[in-house]
């Protein structure tokens, strides 16, 4: 029991650390919820349960040894799509006019987004997939709870976040609407080139 409870500890402080920290995803949740409503930003904070399930089985039946040139490309892809997300949010003027004139698509942008960082790979190479192997030796319930720590935290604290911008959406409508969007269209740029440079190192350094 001990052992669970350690696992379970781990999992929710890794998982509230991932579930805060800025990127695209948490970028992505606020500017659906503002664009369509809360209903949008949870189906966002939700794609890493869709994305990350063949993600993980994948590196355990790879024996957790992804080439960093995929990661890489994975990551040079994501800053192409974080690019077309910021192109996409700077043209936001109203909540009304967006919500009409597109259909949010929210889950699968939160998908494509997840799945094309190379950051889940990193993570459950370098972290997840060693700890849960270790944490099997010692418990058979113990992976669970790291498993549900983690994911309980990293969603949730994203579905706080979409609960917060949806409580407070009318006092960034109006004349101000424009201008937070565009701020969050730069914030994307700024991580579209953080992920292309990450993407573009992981490449150079696995020829040398």
């Amino acid at each position: 029991m001990a052992d669970f409870v350690s696992a379970t500890l781990t999992g929710i402080t890794l998982g509230l650390a991932a579930g805060l920290a800025p990127g695209p995803l948490m970028t992505l949740v606020i500017t659906q919820t503002m664009r369509h409503g809360f209903k949008e930003g949870l189906l966002v904070a939700a794609s890493p349960l869709v994305t990350d399930i063949p993600i993980v089985l994948t590196l355990f039946f790879i024996l957790r040894e992804l080439p960093d040139q995929v990661l890489g490309v994975l990551g040079m892809a994501g800053a192409i799509y974080a690019l077309f997300l910021a192109y996409e949010t700077a043209k936001a003027d109203s909540v009304g006019d967006v919500s009409s004139a597109s259909t949010p698509a929210s889950l699968r942008k939160g998908v494509i987004a997840n799945f094309l960082s190379p950051h889940p790979y990193l993570f459950w190479i370098t972290v997840g997939v060693p700890y849960v192997l270790a944490a099997s030796e010692r418990s058979a319930i113990a992976p669970w709870g790291f498993i549900v720590g983690l994911y309980f935290l990293l969603v949730g604290s994203k579905v706080g976040v979409a609960a917060l911008v949806g409580q407070y959406r009318t006092l960034l409508t109006g004349r101000a609407y424009p201008y937070v969007m565009r701020g969050l269209a730069v914030a994307l740029v700024v991580f579209a080139f953080l992920l292309f440079q990450e993407g573009l190192s992981l490449i150079t350094n696995s020829e040398h």
